[in-house]
Order: structure tokens, then sequence, then C-alpha cells
């Protein structure tokens, strides 16, 4: 039996082929960044002029401080900051241990239960929208941090995702430690939490992802202008017969940095924990 392989040249040129097709890839998802950069240091009279171009006659870098000092951008990101960060606190624990008890306790109805939260991917916001204000209003939370943090303090993905990481961690270990007299607390925080970062860093980035560009629900629930999140101040810079496009390409550029440093920050164990979680 004949066994053919490749030659030195041939897997060269596939080799050459695949760092071409991924080069390909990255310019076209990286291209709208590009464009809003220097569409966000364009002198303004050159957007209008008719014969834009790939890159600016002039770099105007004060654009970005005039952005900022025309607009309350800081009093926007600190609201996106505080509504961000305590939302990962608050979902990062009730996901995991949501997952924790999906993935390792026996009850009735567990499967159901499951199948129910799952469910709930496939409902749109746009659906819920006017019972979700109606409750906020209800218990009193509009124009405050708690109605937009609240609402969405679990997420179903997010249960799904550490459920089925959670399955791979062996029940052996959880045996162990309850022989040894552990409450079920102990277990979840000395052998189960150190066993999950990877997925814990998943959620970090996905919930921060998720929270920051939020639009929807801030825009039901912050009725004053000075509660808006990024993402609302940055919908108040299209108006109806002029839009303000370096200021506002500069304000959603600097809206970027955040979630560059948390995925930065995470990465590796963003991958260790998609790879973890699979299919199972």
């Amino acid at each position: 039996m004949m066994v053919t392989t490749s030659s030195p040249a041939r897997r060269g040129f596939e080799t050459l082929g695949l760092w071409l097709l991924l080069a390909a890839g990255a310019v076209v998802m990286f291209f709208p960044i590009y464009w809003m950069f220097v569409t966000a240091i364009r002198p303004e009279s050159e957007l209008f002029g008719g014969n834009v171009r790939l890159l600016p006659t002039g770099w105007l870098w004060s654009n970005f401080s005039d952005a900022v000092n025309a607009l309350p951008f800081l009093s926007w990101a600190w609201n996106s900051t505080v509504i961000a960060v305590v939302a990962v606190v608050i979902t990062v624990a009730l996901n995991l241990l949501c997952g924790y008890a999906f993935a390792k306790f026996r009850f009735a109805g567990r499967d159901i239960l499951f199948i129910g939260i799952l469910s709930a991917l496939m409902i749109p916001i746009q659906v819920i929208m006017v019972p979700l204000f109606l409750v906020v209003a209800d218990l009193g939370l509009l124009n405050n941090y708690w109605g937009v943090i609240l609402p969405r303090a679990a997420e179903a993905f997010g249960i799904f995702m550490v459920r089925q990481f959670m399955i791979s961690i062996p029940d052996e270990l959880l045996e162990a430690a309850r022989l040894d007299g552990a409450s079920e607390l102990t277990i979840f925080l000395k052998v189960v939490l150190p066993l999950s970062k990877p997925i814990v860093a998943v959620l970090i980035i996905f919930t921060f992802m998720w929270r920051w560009n939020d639009f929807v629900l801030p825009l039901i629930v912050l009725t004053d202008q000075e509660m808006y999140t990024v993402q609302l101040g940055l919908n108040l810079l299209k108006g109806q017969y002029n839009t303000e496009w370096t200021d506002l390409m500069a304000i959603a550029l600097l809206s970027l940095v955040p979630m560059l440093v948390i995925f930065v920050f995470f990465q590796r164990q963003l991958i260790q924990g998609i790879a973890g979680t699979g299919l199972k």
C-alpha cells in the first residue's frame, strides 16, 4: 500500500494560503475600526467635501478633546462603568451558583427547569419591553442604576456555559470533600471555584461587554440625560438634520477602550474557558 505525503513546497503553499486568508479576514474585520479612527481625526470640512480618501489629509487629534469637552462623556462613562462592574459581580456570582447546581445536583424537575432557562434565549427583549418597564416602574427603579442591573442579573447563556463547563469537573473530587466533612458552600468555594477560573474569565468578558454595549434596557429605564450611559449618549449625537460625525466617531472609539482592556487582561483564560466548555 502506498502512502502519499505532501511535498515541502506544497505544504509551504498551503501555509502561505492559510496566512493570506487569515490576513484578509483580519483586514475586513479591522477596517470599520480604522474608518472610525480616520473619521474621528479628519478635518470636519473634509467629511462633506465629496472626495473622501482612505488616508485623511489632516490629523486633528484635538477632535478627541473637543468631543470630550463639548459632551458629558466622563459622566456617561462613569454611569456605564458603575452599571457594568456591579452587573459583572452579581451576574457572574449567580451564573456560577446556578450552573453548579444544574451540573452537580440531582433534584426534581431539573432538566425541565434547565430547558425553560434555555428557552429564554429565544425571547427577544422587544417582546418584554412593556411588561419590563411596568415592573421596573412599580418597583420604583426608574432612572436608577439598579433598574438597569437587576432585570438581567442572571443570564441564561451564562448559566448554560457554566453548566457545560462544570460537568467536566470530576464528581470524585466533590465526594472526597464531602467525606472530609466540607459543607456544600465550602466545596464550591475551595474546590469548584479554583478549577473554574477559565469560565469565570469568559463570564466577566461577556457580561462586561453586554452591559457596556447595552442600549435597549438603559433606554427604557433611564430618563434623565445625567444618568445616560455611553451608548445612550452616542445616540444623542445623531441629530434629525445634522450629525456631528467627528464627535460621534471620537466618542465611539473612546468607548471601545474599556472592552479592549478587559479582553487583553483575560484573553488567555477566555480561550481556555471556551475550549473547556465545548458541547458536552
